[in-house]
C-alpha cells in the first residue's frame, strides 16, 4: 500500500508539470493568469502616479481594488484567490520534489525560488481574500504598522534592520534571475518560435529587473525606519514607487518601472501557457 509521501512523488513524476495532480496543475495556472494580471493592473496604477493622476494606490491592494471595480465580482475574486493558493502549493510541491530536470546547485536555487513565489502567491491571496471580507486596506500602512509592532520589541530596531537587508538580498537574487535569465528554463518552449523566445526571454527581463528595483527601494525604506527608529518612514510597494518618481529621474524612471512591472505581467501570462512539464 503506497504511503501519501509515495503516492505524492508518483503523481509529480506521472503529472505534467511538478504539480500535484491535475486539479492543482489547472488552478495553478489560472494563479499565474491572475498573478500576471495584478502585476498589469499596478502597471497602469504606477503610470497614473506618473502623471500625477493616482486613484489607487499602485500595489496589490489597489490591483485587488480596481480589479473588483471592473465588474469581475465576489466569484471572479474567489477565483484568483484559489488559483494563487492553488499556485502556491505546486510552487511548494516543487521544492520538495520538483524540478527534475536540473541537478546540483541550479535544483537547489530553484527550489528556494519556488518557495519565495509560494509565500508572494499566498501574500496575494491573503490581500484578495481581506479585500472580499473587509474592503481594501492600504498596503503602506499594513506596512507601517508591521514595523511599529516589531520596533518595539526586544532589539526591535536590529529585526527591522535584518528585515531590510532581507527584502534587499530578495531583490538581488531577482537581479540575478533576470541577468541570467534562469528563468527561461521553467518554460517548455519546444512548440515556440525563435522570435516568441526571444519575445518572452525580453519581457522576462525586464519584468524581474523592474520588480527588483522596486523591491530594493522598499528594502531602503525599511531600513531607513529601522535605522530611525520611525516606522512612518516604512512603506509597501506603492511608497516605494512614489520614492522612485522623486528622484532625479523623476515621473521617466517611475514610467520604466511601471513598463517593467507590465512586461512582467505578460510573462506571467507565457509562464501560465508554457511552464515546463
Amino acid at each position: 500500500m503506497l504511503t501519501p509521501l509515495r503516492r505524492l512523488r508518483r503523481s509529480v513524476r506521472a503529472g505534467r508539470s511538478d504539480a500535484p495532480g491535475p486539479a492543482i496543475d489547472v488552478l495553478g495556472r489560472v494563479g499565474l493568469v491572475s498573478y500576471g494580471l495584478v502585476h498589469l493592473v499596478v502597471a497602469w496604477l504606477a503610470v497614473q502616479i506618473a502623471v500625477g493622476a493616482p486613484e489607487r494606490p499602485a500595489d496589490a491592494q489597489g490591483a485587488v481594488a480596481e480589479i473588483a471595480a471592473s465588474g469581475v465580482g465576489v466569484v471572479g475574486l474567489v477565483v484568483v484567490a484559489v488559483g494563487l493558493v492553488a499556485f502556491a502549493v505546486w510552487q511548494l510541491t516543487a521544492a520538495w520534489l520538483g524540478f527534475r530536470w536540473v541537478s546540483g546547485g541550479e535544483r537547489r536555487r530553484k527550489r528556494v525560488g519556488a518557495v519565495a513565489k509560494a509565500v508572494a502567491m499566498l501574500a496575494l491571496a491573503g490581500v484578495t481574500a481581506t479585500f472580499l471580507v473587509s474592503g481594501r486596506r492600504s498596503g503602506d500602512q499594513g506596512a507601517r504598522e508591521a514595523v511599529a509592532d516589531v520596533l518595539v520589541l526586544p532589539a526591535g530596531r536590529l529585526l527591522v534592520l535584518l528585515g531590510g537587508v532581507v527584502i534587499g538580498t530578495v531583490a538581488v537574487t531577482m537581479t540575478y534571475t533576470g541577468v541570467r535569465r534562469t528563468f527561461m528554463g521553467d518554460l517548455d518552449l519546444r512548440r515556440v518560435s525563435v522570435v516568441v523566445r526571444r519575445l518572452i526571454e525580453a519581457i522576462g527581463v525586464l519584468g524581474h529587473l523592474a520588480r527588483a528595483l522596486a523591491l530594493a527601494m522598499v528594502g531602503v525604506l525599511v531600513v531607513t525606519a529601522a535605522v530611525a527608529s520611525d516606522a512612518g518612514r516604512a512603506g509597501g510597494l506603492d511608497a516605494a514607487l512614489r520614492a522612485l518618481g522623486e528622484t532625479p529621474l523623476g515621473p521617466a524612471l517611475l514610467v520604466v518601472v511601471a513598463v517593467g512591472f507590465g512586461a512582467f505581467g505578460l510573462y506571467c501570462l507565457a509562464d501560465a501557457a508554457l511552464r515546463r512539464a
